[in-house]
């Protein structure tokens, strides 16, 4: 190997990572990383780590590096959400996650489309009315929020409170963290579980056929959810019920914006929504990164990495890996045969419960958004949430013309 050094906080990785990722995947697809880990640029072997038995997702199995010092600093917000789903192995893992198939149906999802299009009709409305405004606040988040909103039963009035709190807790996701960044996630942690706690108890004593009281209620052979395995999937799905899908309809959006002709394709074919929004979702990946532990001695393109080391899967650049998708990776096309085998939900049996809802919300609001409002376009600059992990937008200025 040579000196390659990849910081995913360079500006230009952040505007646009893909002649990077490129780059990585020709010259060192295995690499090791600033934060002392490793990171996979390859979509076979993202995808194959991904599936693999041997390795964890549980922090107590990963030796010292940066990153446990960082989470160390965060004291006990890194100890909310130890529970939760996407931090736990097997067996754990596959019994809270048959819970949640119970209360989180195919046909619970389905049963929200309605909703979801007057939600986005309703958006559009505004946004034609107003002549333009910000897809970010005026659509993006709207959206997916009123939706896990209404589905948990939680108060619609607390949305710009709980937005905040997400914002400063996703941060943590990210390699590297800032001093002020780790106060302000500890923050938003105290102060979500404990908005959580009072909305389970309010469920508790007043149950309704929403998400929360059903996994309240729901059981796996007799057992169910222990109160900190509730806390932690509540404040799970508060979150990331609504973050990811934010960025799937602000990338989206503006990859739309910058490629006119294969928008207009799509608002002359409303039937090719679903296919698009698979090839958006490959396309700018609102989850870069996803991360495993190795439990057991493995080797990866010749490079040996011990037990205890963390190794992230670049879901980004294994989406743009010719040797997965052609000569065509860095083209959109949003009729591509095949787009939804991208790594944007993961892979393996932390495959993105969400994966359906996410699907849905993206394919309503895109479809929707370029068959009724031909004319938008950029009004400014935009501005990217400078995220690593959850790459999006703060901001998304655009006016119709």
């Amino acid at each position: 190997m040579d000196d390659l050094v990849f910081n995913p906080y360079d500006p230009e990785v952040i505007v646009d990572p893909v002649p990077t990722y490129r780059r990585m995947r020709e010259r060192e697809p295995v690499h090791r990383n600033l934060v002392g880990g490793w990171t996979l640029f390859r979509y076979d072997d993202a995808q194959a780590l991904l599936r693999d038995p041997r390795t964890s997702v549980e922090d107590r199995n990963a030796k010292p590096s940066l990153r446990s010092e960082m989470l160390e600093r965060l004291g006990d917000a890194r100890e909310g959400g130890q529970r939760a789903i996407l931090n736990l192995d097997p067996p754990d893992h596959d019994r809270i996650r048959r819970i949640f198939t119970k209360a989180f149906t195919p046909r619970t999802v389905s049963a929200l489309e309605p909703y979801v299009q007057r939600l986005v009709d309703e958006s559009i409305d505004a946004l034609a009315g107003a002549g333009g405004g910000d897809v970010i606040d005026d659509l993006a988040f709207i959206i997916p929020f009123a939706v896990i909103t209404e589905m948990l039963g939680m108060p619609p009035e607390d949305a710009p409170m709980v937005r905040e709190w997400s914002h400063a807790l996703v941060k943590t996701l990210d390699p590297i963290l800032t001093d002020d960044e780790i106060r302000a996630a500890s923050d938003a942690s105290r102060l979500l579980r404990a908005y959580c706690t009072e909305r389970i108890a309010e469920k508790r004593a007043r149950p309704d056929d929403g998400l929360l009281s059903l996994l309240i209620r729901a059981e796996d052979d007799g057992e169910q959810l222990d109160d900190d395995e509730l806390l932690d999937q509540t404040v799970l799905l508060y979150v990331a019920g609504h973050e990811t899908t934010v960025n799937l309809i602000g990338n989206g959006t503006y990859a739309l914006l910058g490629h006119p002709t294969e928008r207009a394709r799509l608002a002359a074919a409303p039937e090719l929504a679903a296919n698009a929004t698979e090839e958006l979702l490959r396309w700018d990946s609102p989850v870069q990164y996803s991360r495993r532990i190795i439990l057991e001695p493995t080797e990866i393109r010749g490079q040996r990495i011990d037990p205890g080391e963390f190794v992230l899967t670049c879901v980004g650049s294994a989406n743009h890996d010719p040797d997965r998708w052609g000569p065509t990776a860095d083209v959109l096309d949003l009729g591509r045969e095949g787009a939804g085998a991208h790594l944007s939900f993961g892979n393996g049996i932390h495959h993105c419960l969400g994966a359906a809802l996410a699907r849905l919300e993206g394919r309503v609001a895109l479809g929707t958004l370029a068959r009724r409002l031909p004319t938008l376009e950029l009004a400014g600059e935009p501005v990217r949430n400078g995220r690593i992990v959850l790459r999006g937008f703060d901001r998304l200025p655009v006016r119709v013309r």
